[in-house]
């Protein structure tokens, strides 16, 4: 199955609604999209998610990479060396893992169409469905309640708070979250880099009665030791998202015992390929995972899914990041029930079952 063209293209993804973390607002999201082309006719959709403050990658760097590096290094090479192209361009492709994802996910969505199955059951259909979490950004507490109402009263429950910027704010609208949306809604809480350790230990005792699920890089990304003191006197599992970008970050995270979960996004990773390498040391030490994301059109945000749904060690999802976009090529690829996210049955990550894709 030889690979005979690749085509790139950007797209703006506008958001229904803007929202704030702790180091940004955010109103757009800017895909860029590749299709892969065999000789025999298969194609392959795959994207990528650039955020220069996350993947250290803008717009235009991952289609300068796809000009100059990726669409010369792919053409003429055999899919089912998929192991062989993404090795050699990771090498390539140093700090650009967002490009390395797109690559990863055409070439897994072409390989999954030629078995004649859905990606998640090319790579081993741990589960069938998993729930996914809906993120709160950082807004006045009576919005936020607002938002809690309104996304439990569509079926979700897990809700994703996001905070970092003032604990005592957090911790009380925690309490009022809680209060609001009762006992049987799952709560998780995603500080963003935002808190000391102090900061840290003081919103876990504040919210002790809240029954956080679990506490979402609350240090700087890379003062690893201060993560490990939270993770060390925390009572509630600790998770490390932004500190984790690679296999060696996994590594170190994972020996020491520095956290006790991991946040796996493919667009921070370089894609499904190194997802599974990462995943395997974190389950060797002990450490479950979830499949998180950023700002994606839903065919990014269905290989992730895929992915999930493929190990055992992943036991979460906080999946929602296409359910804002306004303007989504590949809106409709996914159904979600009560909050469960179910892949599509077709071929591949699911796009064929489309009637229209709008680029």
């Amino acid at each position: 199955m030889e690979i005979r063209d690749a085509q790139c293209m950007v797209k703006t993804l506008n958001l229904s609604e803007p929202y704030s973390i702790t180091y940004e607002s955010v109103d757009r999201a800017d895909n860029i999209f590749l299709n892969i082309i065999t000789r025999d006719g298969y194609r392959g959709w795959g994207c990528a998610a650039p955020v220069k403050s996350i993947t250290g990658e803008s717009p235009e760097d991952v289609l300068n990479c796809f000009s100059s590096i990726i669409e010369p290094l792919i053409k003429g090479e055999d899919i089912f060396r998929y192991a062989y192209i993404i090795e050699t361009l990771k090498k390539e492709l140093h700090g650009m893992p967002s490009a390395l994802a797109m690559v990863d996910m055409a070439l897994h969505d072409i390989l999954s169409q030629k078995t004649g199955v859905p990606l998640y059951k090319f790579l081993g259909s741990y589960r069938l469905s998993i729930p996914t979490s809906i993120t709160i950004g950082i807004m006045p507490l009576s919005a936020a309640l607002d938002h809690a109402r309104s996304h439990v009263k569509r079926g979700f429950k897990i809700l994703k708070i996001k905070g970092g910027k003032n604990v005592s704010e957090d911790i009380e609208k925690i309490l009022r979250i809680r209060e609001t949306v009762g006992r049987q809604i799952r709560i998780r809480f995603d500080a963003n880099q935002g808190y000391s350790v102090e900061d840290s230990l003081k919103f876990i005792k504040g919210t002790s009665h809240a029954s956080i699920e679990l506490f979402e890089q609350p240090t700087p990304k890379d003062q690893l030791e201060l993560l490990a003191k939270v993770a060390s006197k925390s009572t509630i599992p600790v998770m490390a998202d932004e500190s984790l970008l690679s296999l060696k970050d996994v590594f170190r995270l994972s020996k020491d015992h520095y956290t006790d979960l991991i946040n796996i996004k493919l667009m921070k990773t370089g894609g499904i390929l190194e997802g599974m390498h990462i995943n395997s040391v974190a389950k060797a030490a002990g450490i479950h995972a979830m499949v998180g994301c950023m700002d994606e059109s839903a065919l990014a945000i269905a290989a992730g899914l895929h992915f999930a749904l493929s190990r055992p060690n992943i036991k979460y999802a906080d999946l929602d990041g296409h359910l804002d976009i306004v303007n989504d090529p590949f809106e409709g690829m996914l159904k979600i029930e009560s909050g469960v996210l179910i892949p599509p049955e077709s071929a591949g990550l699911g796009w064929i079952s489309l009637h229209k894709i709008n680029l």
